[in-house]
């Protein structure tokens, strides 16, 4: 599990805004780092997020509309 604090300072290396942490519903349970603004999933690897725009994943309507209704409202910084 991620701590919070670093929850708290983590940005998207795209735009730069908040992620939030959610469970991938793409059958893995993984869960991820998410910007709703990109579409965005960017992995964690042994409670490592992996940061890289290359390895991030496009995230679907569909996919979008589950990890939003799980995580709530993003934090507007």
């Amino acid at each position: 599990m991620i701590d919070q604090d670093l929850l708290d300072i983590l940005v998207c290396p795209a735009d730069r805004g908040p992620l939030l942490l959610v469970q991938r519903s793409d059958g893995t349970g993984n869960q991820a780092l998410y910007n709703p603004r990109l579409h965005r999933a960017y992995r964690i690897d042994d409670d490592i997020p992996v940061l890289l725009i290359d390895e991030s994943d496009a995230v679907g309507d569909d996919e979008h509309a589950l990890l939003m209704a799980q995580s709530g409202p993003a934090d507007p910084r």
